[in-house]
Order: structure tokens, then sequence, then C-alpha cells
């Protein structure tokens, strides 16, 4: 299954959000790949690989098929979690470069992402050529927001950035819906917003939110999942990115089927 993690403005916790997920997995033994596409590196140095020879900027600098393989290396999580990591640099990949130049990550991932079960794009805290890049290699997208005012018309930009790319170069893309971060429905705002977003999308607004706790960046900052973090914060988070998870990976699958469906229809129509 293979999703990407999106925003449209910094702030949210997007990163955090895909760590949180990407350590789910973890803990349950799945083959996990991180593929972080922002210049700010946040993902990567979070996962602490020991090397980083090659990087996202050198591989779709490069863009040959399946060249991803190159630059993806040990997290420092452990057996499972793989990385392709990413630098500064990667911003001048930010500017379209010629006709197919929202297709490098897709093509550099070709025959690569088969060997996990679990692959998560990390993308910049914007909609732009990085992202698009995202969205053409994936096939599900997780718009993450938090309970502010911004939240709705972030989801709007970011659910809108999602059907574009799905109608100009990956038809196979679908929103996994939007996850709220950092909330605390117990405060009269946060429980506005989350009423706001239900009302807007009620098929689409995750059924859990992950709430705000200190244990997350704490983990973050001690470079290891939150699931293995020893604290009462550390296991509320965890069973909120457990019941992520389990949203994604239950969408992933109608995902397929849905592609398996329509390619049937097609084959026995002859259209």
């Amino acid at each position: 299954m293979t999703c990407a993690v999106v925003a449209q403005k910094g702030g949210v916790g997007k990163t955090t959000t895909l760590l949180g997920i990407a350590g789910a997995a973890w803990e349950r033994g799945l083959r996990v790949l991180v593929v972080d596409l922002d210049p700010q590196a946040n993902a990567t140095a979070a996962l602490d690989p020991a090397n980083t020879a090659y990087t996202t900027n050198d591989v779709l600098a490069d863009a040959r098929p399946g060249v991803a393989a190159d630059a993806i290396v040990a997290s420092g999580w452990g057996l499972g979690v793989d990385v392709l990591p990413s630098e500064r640099a990667l911003e001048h990949r930010a500017v379209p470069e010629g006709r197919d130049s929202a297709l490098r990550l897709r093509l550099a991932l070709e025959g690569v992402i088969d060997r996990y079960d679990l692959v998560l794009v990390d993308c910049p805290p914007s909609l732009g050529e990085l992202t698009r890049n995202a969205l053409a290699a994936v096939r599900l997208a997780l718009v993450v927001t938090e309970p502010s005012f911004f939240a709705l018309p972030g989801a709007a930009a970011a659910l809108e950035a999602i059907e574009v790319v799905r109608g100009s170069s990956n038809l196979v893309l679908r929103p996994a819906g939007v996850l709220v971060n950092r909330a605390r429905p117990q405060t009269s705002e946060h429980a506005f917003r989350l009423a706001e977003l239900a009302a807007a999308y009620p098929d689409l607004l995750l059924p859990v939110s992950v709430p705000e706790r200190t244990a997350v960046q704490q983990a973050q900052g001690a470079c290891v999942p939150v699931q293995a973090w020893r604290s009462q914060g550390a296991v509320e988070a965890a069973d909120a990115y457990e019941a992520v998870l389990d949203v994604l990976l239950a969408r992933g699958a109608e995902a397929v089927t849905d592609l398996a469906v329509s390619a049937t229809t097609t084959f026995s129509t002859g259209t």
C-alpha cells in the first residue's frame, strides 16, 4: 500500500503523523519504506539513518526506472523500516523540469515499492511540484490538518490538489481521508472545528483524531517510534496512530478492489 501524507501549510504535524503511522506499522512487523520528499528532511532526521550517500534529490535528478533502490537505507529504528532520505538541495527539484516532470518519483520507485507492505511519502508543506510527484506515485493521499481557523480551507485546497493529479497523471489516486492532528476536543474551539470538518467532509473525516501529547515530540527528538516511548501520553498517541493505520490499510484494500473491478469491466466491455 502506498500513501502520501500531505498538508497545505506547515506546522500541522504532517511529518509527526507520518512517523506515528510508520511506528504503528513497525510495531506490527510490517515492512515499511518512508520516502522523504520534504527538503526540510525532518523525517530523515527522526529516522536517524547511519548512511545517506544518495537522497531524493539525486533520485529525482536521475529519474531512471527503479533508481530509488540505490538511495534506500536502513533507518535507525531497526529492522523493518527503511528510508529514502532527503536533504536541503531537494529544493532545486521544486520546479517543473520538462513534460513528465511530475512522474519522476513514480519512475524512480518502479519495482521498488513491491518489496514493502507500506510506503509512506512525506510531502513538503505546500502543493507544488514535489507534492505533485508524490501524488503521482501513490494510490492514497492522507490530508493532515489541525482544528484551527485554517483547517477547512487547508483541507479543501489539499483535496483539490489530489483531484487535479488524479485527473492529469494518476487515475488510481484516491483520498484516504482527512486526519485531525493535535486535537483537544474538550476545548470549545477544537470541538467547533471538528464539527465543521465533519459537516464539510462526512465521508472523508477519519473517525479518529490524534491527541496533542508531548510524548510524541519527545520520542521524535530521541529518534525512536512513539510506540517505543514509555509514558501514558505515548500510549494514547500510539493507539490513535494504530487506528489511523487500520483505516489506511482498509482503504488501500478498497482501492485495489475498485481497480480490479474497473479493469474487469473494461476488459469485458471491450472499452
